[in-house]
């Protein structure tokens, strides 16, 4: 069984991915997007379930409802909000998350340039009834690039990781803030650990990649914000959460800090009226990061390839244990 609306699945599978579905099952799609009577019939007699990012939450309750349910495949990453506990360990539940953190990484990697080197500023003054920038580009010269720069980051998980590998030809050095991390992937790659304040007080670009737990909630409070210095940029491509927007919004508000934001969960999208939407300083993006239709066929395939691999009796690629969730989103 696949829970999505119809808009949405076909996204995600177009017509040879459908194709190949049927080739080793029986299926349907149910939008339902909340658990009603008729969708638990449906469920009662499944062996599978593809879920998307529009699926209901289950709970306990899905292993009485769904007797013959032995794996769950997701089309994204986040699963922990998705599911209970209680059914990683009764089910196998997979999802996709890396051709996810190759697209959000690349957006991070778009935002650090396009913020390092100050392009909205440059492109709104162009946008003046006058040639006063030029004058003053050419005395003062311009905004930093990201050559050679360093650059903090909180989170070394998968989006991070493929960010310090999209970026290697730009000579970055970056300080790393993630207590969770081995350290010796500073072998690996070209980065220090840091321990947060230090990482903040030198913090120009700061890009934010950490899964949204009960560590990270909230960790950019006022008193964080308030440690960064003047002018610099907060590039959020992790979860809204792990910023206090209120406190952030006021910092770019009085021109002190600068922003680039795909997300703003749990308060996305923003209200039409919010001054971040227009602030200068500010870019924000509707949650794009992942929603690629060539990421959205990769996930597709990813979670097709461990549905086939499952029933076919091998291991599966991407299950999410237990022991993984305390780390996720």
């Amino acid at each position: 069984m696949i829970s999505s609306e119809k808009a949405l699945f076909e996204s995600f599978f177009p017509p040879e991915l459908q194709a190949r579905i049927t080739r080793s099952f029986d299926w349907e799609v149910d939008a339902a997007r909340s658990a009603s009577k008729a969708f638990h019939r449906k469920l009662s007699t499944a062996d599978a379930l593809i879920t998307t990012w529009d699926s209901p939450r289950f709970g306990d309750d899905l292993l009485k409802i769904a007797p013959r349910l032995r794996i769950i495949a997701h089309c994204g990453g986040e699963v922990k909000s998705r599911f209970s506990e209680r059914l990683f360990q009764q089910l196998t539940i997979t999802n996709a998350p890396d051709p996810m953190s190759r697209a959000t990484a690349e957006l991070g990697a778009a935002f650090l340039i396009y913020c390092a080197r100050d392009v909205d500023h440059y492109r709104d003054e162009i946008g003046k009834r006058s040639n006063q920038i030029f004058a003053q580009v050419h005395t003062h010269g311009t905004a930093e690039c990201v050559v050679d720069r360093e650059v903090a980051m909180i989170g070394f998980g998968r989006v991070g990781r493929a960010l310090v590998d999209l970026l290697r030809g730009f000579e970055m050095r970056w300080t790393v803030y993630d207590p969770f991390a081995e350290r010796s992937l500073s072998k690996k790659y070209p980065v220090v650990f840091s321990d947060l304040k230090p990482l903040l007080r030198r913090a120009e670009l700061l890009v934010l990649t950490a899964a949204l737990t009960d560590q990270t909630r909230g960790l950019l409070d006022r008193k964080a914000l308030a440690l960064l210095p003047d002018r610099a940029v907060v590039i959020n491509i992790a979860r809204g959460g792990i910023v206090d927007l209120v406190a952030l919004t006021a910092e770019v508000r009085r021109g002190r800090l600068r922003c680039a934001l795909d997300v703003t969960d749990p308060t996305e999208p923003l209200a039409v009226n919010h001054p971040l939407r227009k602030l200068p300083g500010a870019i924000l993006t509707p949650h794009i990061a992942g929603s690629g239709r060539q990421v959205r066929r990769a996930i597709a395939e990813t979670i097709l390839g461990d549905l086939e691999h499952f029933f076919k009796g091998t291991p599966v690629r991407n299950r999410v244990t237990t022991g993984m969730l305390a780390r996720m989103t």
